[in-house]
């Protein structure tokens, strides 16, 4: 079938007028049995700022397809498509953007015009608004809901002319959803960053800005029913009576105070003065209209009507009198709240128009602050105190505690597992997101708010210093400790979370380690000097072109590690060609990191498979995992590293770990007490404590400014199945590789932290 394209070459809007593709009629004179119908439109503006590439794979051409659509229970409505507005002319003979942006009719799509993307990090500015008409009825039910999509479409460099066109119109490679709350149709001015999925890491720059006007067009006026012989012909006080035209005025007068609180709100924020003077603004919702009838309208024990009284009341109407016309009385009222809408909209779409990008920008800040509120629908806050030190009470000599007989004490930490009781407390947790109803005026997120149930559940311990521990028994909580460079890691692993880092700093500098690539089963010591000599090498290339530009500012070093990798990281600092670089050290986040080895493993599993590999591969780091690589325990390697200040100089510590992990140990993640240490009198628990006390004295807190952080992720394994990988542990571990959300809550709701 043949589709229906309409296509506009962008122009300079200072040189050319908005189109409208849906043309309002203006209030006119109203003929003879044709009054205007008392109708309101919702229509939702898109801004469409810049389109930045962080990290798309392929080459090629792109646009992004826009749609909307109003979803009331199994039936589903399209916006339609009402106007474009291009804010600016693309360069003239650029021939990475087209500059022909289109409509399809038959899907009632919008398209932005295709551009070229080459390389990382590239910026392709757009500039263009779209809106979108949506009947205002239809739109109540608290049972609907309007979804905002938006698709990244692709076609291959050497496409060209209608070839281009036709190939990008027919693969979608890939989109990102928005729901639009009934709220939120009211009035809203919100940043709505489109980030597609990990295979396609783009974040294109857009607001979304909505509001409540009049309908442009006219429809014969509802009949009075055969029935209704109070009524003569022309008199419509049943069908005020019987209809929601109050109720769609008190939404109008709703939409105007929030379109004036949010005009003043973003002035104030981008200090820009508007200019409202024009504006009469009405305080009192009795101006807008009476709140009495007219003295000859009466209800059935002849008392006034009062707007209040409207349902379900039989009204009486004098002979003496001609009939009075409610369509008349509500059309000068709602005429004259329209009209002030309208304006203060118009007012709104100029000022945007003058000041996009700090508009944009402080929409942009105010999410970012908003989304921690929101995302603490899955995040537990909570403080938990630091034992000065564990103490092993055999070896000390001391009685246990205070005539507590051993036995006792040994049951009750194997009843109180720290897997199960995490595990447990995420699960409790999710029962109660199952039970909440999310209602309010934000945009949501349908990467998010689509199955809330499989997002993660993060416990967020912040670790305070309060008192010294004398017991191996202690009140001591543990948060998740994550890191990134694992057994045949790739350099690309966690480009995720460098790709949320970027989001919040666009300045920083990253380097994906490549210096073990493929070498990650020899000895730690070799490892740990490839990345320092790889890391030294990356700093002086930067700091020297900083220095030459003259802006060489404070430098803060951040570390980011995965499983082995934080081994890795540990390791580098402790070598001695690190040591002029240890004052800029800032922030490190551990993801899984066995920072305490497998000393005290339960996965019986994976416990084997480490066994086959010392046994028939010989490979040297999975025997200082073990503490196999000496007969002396104390010769180790990884109890040597825990005496060596790797950690200390960090001013922020996140440990990243998961009780679905059974890759790395829970506690050696958490660096924290496990039962089985905490019962081991040998001089194999003693080592242990050693070694652990060694960690935590590196990452207490030394000052108010310190922040020690562990994070539990608590992933939704439903979905895994039953099969190898979930059996030994390794569906979780993989987990903080292939999903961002868990970056995106810790690190956008500590942004202080990744600047």
């Amino acid at each position: 079938m043949f589709r229906r394209l309409r296509w506009f070459v962008g122009l300079n809007q200072k040189n050319c007028p908005t189109k409208r593709l849906v043309n309002p009629d203006q209030p006119g004179l109203v003929k003879p049995n044709q009054l205007p119908m008392i109708d309101a439109v919702h229509e939702v503006a898109i801004y469409i700022h810049r389109f930045h590439n962080l990290d798309l794979f392929e080459q090629g051409w792109y646009k992004i397809k826009v749609t909307m659509r109003l979803e009331v229970g199994e039936d589903s409505y399209p916006g339609i498509p009402a106007r474009v507005a291009q804010y600016e002319a693309p360069e003239v003979g650029s021939d990475n953007l087209c500059r022909v942006w289109m409509i399809d009719d038959t899907d009632n799509s919008f398209s932005t015009p295709p551009f070229q993307i080459r390389y990382a990090r590239q910026d392709v500015f757009l500039s263009i608004m779209i809106s979108f008409y949506l009947a205002y009825g239809e739109c109540e039910g608290e049972s609907s809901s309007v979804i905002l999509k938006f698709e990244l479409m692709h076609a291959p460099m050497t496409a060209t002319g209608s070839d281009l066109q036709g190939s990008l119109d027919a693969c979608s490679a890939s989109f990102h959803e928005y729901k639009i709350p009934p709220k939120a149709l009211r009035g809203l001015h919100s940043y709505c960053p489109v980030h597609f999925d990990a295979f396609h890491s783009v974040v294109v720059d857009t607001s979304v800005h909505i509001s409540l006007l009049k309908a442009s067009h006219r429809t014969n006026p509802q009949k009075v029913p055969s029935d209704c012989s109070n009524y003569s012909e022309g008199s419509y006080a049943e069908d005020y009576v019987g209809s929601n035209k109050v109720t769609l005025i008190k939404a109008l007068m709703a939409a105007h105070d929030i379109l004036l609180e949010d005009l003043k709100r973003i002035s104030t924020g981008i200090g820009e003065d508007i200019d409202l003077n024009e504006i009469a603004i009405e305080s009192d919702d009795t101006k807008w209209f009476d709140s009495t009838l007219p003295a000859h309208v009466k209800s059935i024990d002849g008392s006034p009507l009062q707007l209040s009284d409207r349902a379900e009341l039989n009204v009486e109407v004098s002979n003496s009198v001609q009939p009075f016309s409610w369509d008349d009385h509500l059309l000068n009222s709602f005429q004259s709240l329209a009209d002030q809408v309208l304006r203060l909209w118009n007012i709104f779409l100029n000022f945007h128009r003058e000041n996009k990008t700090k508009i944009l920008e402080f929409l942009r800040k105010s999410w970012a602050t908003d989304r921690r509120t929101e995302w603490s629908i899955w995040m537990v806050y909570s403080k938990v105190a630091m034992p000065h030190q564990y103490l092993h009470n055999r070896v000390e000599g001391t009685p246990l505690h205070h005539g507590v007989h051993r036995s006792s004490l040994s049951i009750r930490r194997l009843i109180d597992d720290p897997i199960q009781t995490a595990m447990m407390r995420a699960e409790l947790h999710r029962r109660g997101i199952a039970q909440m109803r999310i209602n309010n005026r934000s945009l949501q997120d349908m990467y998010i708010f689509g199955d809330p149930l499989l997002v993660p559940i993060i416990i967020v311990e912040r670790v305070t210093n309060v008192y010294r521990s004398a017991s191996v028994n202690s009140d001591f909580l543990s948060v998740e400790n994550s890191a990134r460079h694992h057994i045949l890691g790739n350099h690309l692993d966690l480009r995720l979370v460098r790709n949320q880092w970027l989001l919040i700093d666009p300045e920083i500098q990253f380097l994906m380690s490549e210096a073990n690539e493929d070498k990650t089963s020899g000895d730690f010591r070799e490892m740990g000097c490839r990345l320092a000599q790889e890391v030294i090498a990356f700093l002086k290339r930067k700091m020297d072109k900083a220095s030459r530009r003259g802006n060489l500012k404070d430098i803060k070093l951040s570390f980011v590690g995965h499983s082995i990798g934080n081994l890795i990281i540990r390791t580098a600092l402790a070598e001695s060609m690190m040591e002029p670089y240890l004052r800029y050290l800032y922030t490190y986040v551990s993801i899984s990191g066995p920072h305490l080895g497998y000393m005290y493993s339960s996965n019986s599993l994976f416990n084997s498979g480490l066994w086959l590999l010392k046994k028939f591969k010989g490979t040297q780091c999975i025997h200082q995992l073990t503490f196999t690589d000496d007969p002396d325990l104390e010769n180790t390697f990884i109890y040597n590293l825990s005496k060596e200040k790797t950690l200390e100089h960090f001013r922020n510590v996140f440990l990243l770990s998961s009780p679905q992990d059974g890759y790395v140990p829970y506690h050696s993640a958490r660096i924290e007490l496990c039962p089985a240490a905490s019962s081991d009198f040998s001089k194999r628990g003693k080592i242990f404590l050693q070694m652990l006390n060694n960690c935590l004295d590196q990452i207490r807190n030394s000052s108010d400014h310190r922040v020690i952080m562990r994070c539990d992720v608590n992933f939704n394994a439903s979905s895994y199945g039953r099969n190898l990988n979930t059996l030994i542990g390794r569906a979780a571990h993989i987990e903080f590789l292939e999903s961002d959300i868990f970056a995106k809550f810790v690190m956008w709701s500590f942004p202080e932290m990744f600047r």
